[in-house]
């Protein structure tokens, strides 16, 4: 395959995981918890990164898509664990954090201050036993590859 070819493979491929992210909320109702939004930066990153590394020759835009790809993966990784319960999670979004102790009743029944109830360490969804975080850092690896295989050809 040609450099090109992998680098539209590999920005293409975090267009798509972006793309299902917001389907998943905004077709399928399931609201991201702040892991899951931290996890589509650097997918969009990788995405700006693809178009200009389409117009300039050299390593150094498809090592960034590879780095930017390999964050979305770690974080994949690390959400993954705080969903099975091998590590804590943030306390500001998992269910050992402060949850609704602060707020008032007025609090819970105001549209304009509903507090955030998606928890980090809760699965919204899974497929084959693997929640969208863990599907994120298996295909996001996989995108690691392509851009290091651009690099390599540039």
């Amino acid at each position: 395959m040609t450099r090109n070819t992998l680098i539209v493979l590999a920005f293409g491929g975090s267009a798509l995981l972006l793309a299902g992210a917001f389907a998943f909320q905004h077709l399928g109702g399931l609201a991201p918890c702040a892991m899951c939004l931290w996890q589509r930066w650097p997918h969009a990153a990788a995405v700006l990164i693809g178009i200009v590394a389409l117009m300039l020759r050299g390593p150094a835009l498809p090592l960034l898509g590879a780095l930017a790809a390999a964050v979305t993966s770690g974080l994949g990784i690390y959400h993954t664990g705080v969903e099975r319960d091998w590590w804590e999670g943030p306390s500001s979004c998992t269910s050992s954090g402060p949850g609704l102790s602060g707020l008032s009743g007025s609090d819970l029944l105001s549209v304009d201050t509903a507090p955030q109830l998606v928890l980090c360490d809760q699965v919204a969804w899974e497929m084959l036993g693997l929640s969208m975080a863990s599907w994120n850092a298996l295909w996001s690896a996989m995108l690691v590859g392509l851009w290091l295989l651009a690099a390599r050809r540039a």
